[in-house]
């Protein structure tokens, strides 16, 4: 009789950590755990004013403890043993400042309540001047326009700005520093006892999507480019390893100190960590002409395509095209939308403000309250009520990111209820995510398919129809809860030999979709307009910006 084998695979998102147990031999999920993080969730370290979105490195230490115990607490007594790898997915970009040990800074007592030493959430758009400092260097002639296959400009979002950002406003942070890692990194370092910055396993998703790190140059961005926007740039770039690695690949060996605190075996596969939305495009068994959404607080659209598809051309306007991003040996391609079901949050924490403030709602009331929202958006019918909104409540990823572009709500009345707000609101996120679908078309892209996953995919079937009906095509929404830790599972379970290939991996633990919506024909039609109205208000919004701001 063959012994099952178990990969474990851990999903590290914004507002907790997600661990889902996969049985090689059956695809079976035998266990699945969440975990919120503690500061985080009690709003430490975070300032949305100032765009500020910080993680304490205890979060993830303590929250990873916990839902592995949990998760083995669902196997049988003794199936522990039967775990023989991990694959592990995060947020990104989100750096951190280390030592030279690769030690968050915020885990020494000097800086335990420093955010500047805390790692820098996905969201969080503290380095907008430093990210249109970079562009500027880049798009000036002087080096290689090392933004041509990150969409062609540089995010504030992502990794050189942010960490550019504390450098410039923390100078205790400047003096003690290291190096920098990336979360996606840093995870599978410590848990392989790997952690040395200058030999520390570096994820070619991470380091292409987000740190402009390309085979074309050799790597990162040249020292003399980074030495030109901060010496200090120039310095840090000498202690990064620049070699990069795909997913599934092995990052190293469970150490015994961590195997006995999670309750696994030592020496186990660990493999090179993998930034979330990608990670859940390879639990949904991504291949070539599909579009996958990954549909939550923000989104994410992941495709992948091959070297001789795509040949020498530089998509403008994403957030990056990467070989191996995905799938080795197909180039991965990244846009989405910085706000999303983050929008929709805003909305409900406007309406309770004041019955929080005297304390009047029951988290069950506030659990409800997007449902209750969406159930009375779904009886207007489109195109009755006058309001058009525009979905950049934090900035614009894609296409063309501009993260200093705000939303908008136009034609609001006295009569504007509640609902008609809030389905104006759903409109802008839905017509958001079909500017990107016409740009990857429009840039020469395939799109035969559509496929969601994440949190709106699963539990907002409002949403979802909708989506369906202005895409004008099927949304396949994903069977897993747990996608994006599936695909680090699989990444995990080929980096321990038990599969060949990822696709390989996929077919055998991947289960197919849960629902299929599918567009109605009259009403796509008043959608085409709404669409079309959607697109000019936000060119006027755009323009009155570049008026107002330069």
């Amino acid at each position: 009789m063959v012994e099952e084998k178990l990969v474990l695979g851990l999903d590290f998102g914004t507002d907790s950590v997600r661990a889902v147990i996969v049985n090689t031999l059956t695809g079976r999920e035998e266990a699945v755990a969440a975990c919120v993080y503690p500061r985080w969730q009690s709003g430490l370290y975070t300032e949305p004013g100032l765009k500020q979105f910080r993680h304490h490195p205890l979060d993830y230490l303590e929250s990873l403890q916990q839902v592995v115990k949990e998760a083995l607490m669902m196997l049988p007594p003794g199936a522990a043993r039967l775990v023989c790898a991990i694959g592990v997915d995060t947020t990104g970009s989100t750096p951190c400042a280390v030592d030279q040990r690769g030690v968050p800074l915020a885990l020494h007592e000097q800086f335990k309540d420093n955010p500047q030493a805390m790692f820098i959430l996905w969201k969080d758009h503290s380095a907008l001047e430093e990210a249109e400092l970079i562009n500027e260097l880049a798009h000036s002639g002087i080096y290689i326009d090392y933004t041509r296959y990150s969409g062609g400009s540089y995010s504030a979002e992502w990794f050189w700005a942010k960490l550019w950002y504390v450098l410039r406003h923390e100078s205790s942070v400047a003096k003690e520093v290291f190096s920098w890692v990336e979360l996606c990194d840093w995870l599978p370092a410590l848990l392989t006892d790997t952690a040395d910055p200058l030999l520390m396993k570096r994820s070619r998703c991470a380091a292409g999507h987000k740190a402009m790190w390309n085979e074309e140059w050799n790597g990162l961005p040249g020292a003399g480019f980074l030495s030109d926007l901060d010496p200090r740039l120039g310095a840090i770039r000498q202690k990064l390893n620049e070699e990069t690695l795909t997913s599934d690949q092995p990052a190293g060996l469970l150490s015994s100190g961590w195997a006995e605190k999670l309750g696994l075996q030592e020496g186990i596969s660990v493999s090179v960590g993998i930034l979330d939305a990608h990670a859940g495009a390879i639990g949904g068994s991504i291949q070539p002409g599909s579009l996958f959404k990954i549909i939550g607080t923000s989104t994410c659209d992941i495709a992948v395509t091959s070297p001789d598809e795509i040949g020498q051309k530089q998509i403008r306007g994403i957030a990056g095209q990467v070989l191996g991003s995905v799938l080795p040996g197909l180039i991965g391609l990244e846009a989405g939308q910085s706000s999303f079901g983050d929008i929709y949050a805003w909305f409900k924490e406007l309406l309770t403000w004041s019955f929080e403030d005297a304390a009047l709602l029951t988290p069950a009331m506030e659990e409800s309250m997007i449902d209750h929202l969406s159930e009375h958006a779904s009886r207007i019918k489109p195109g009755t009520e006058q309001l058009t909104a525009i979905d950049w409540f934090n900035g614009r990823r894609s296409p063309h990111g501009n993260q200093r572009l705000t939303g908008a709500i136009t034609g609001l009345t006295l009569s504007s209820s509640a609902p008609v707000v809030f389905r104006a609101l759903v409109e802008a996120t839905v017509f958001g995510a079909k500017a990107i679908v016409d740009h990857f078309v429009s840039e020469g892209i395939p799109v035969n398919e559509l496929i969601a996953l994440g949190g709106i995919a699963k539990k907002n079937k409002f949403v979802m129809q909708m989506l369906a009906d202005v895409m004008e095509m099927p949304i396949k929404v994903v069977a897993t809860e747990q996608a994006s830790a599936l695909g680090a599972a699989i990444c995990g379970s080929v980096s321990a030999g038990l599969f060949t290939t990822v696709e390989d991996a996929q077919q055998k633990l991947c289960g197919g979709y849960s629902d299929i919506y599918i567009p109605i024909p009259e009403t796509a039609l008043i959608y085409r307009q709404l669409y079309r109205d959607y697109l000019s208000t936000a060119e006027l919004i755009e323009k009155q910006h570049k008026l107002k701001h330069g």
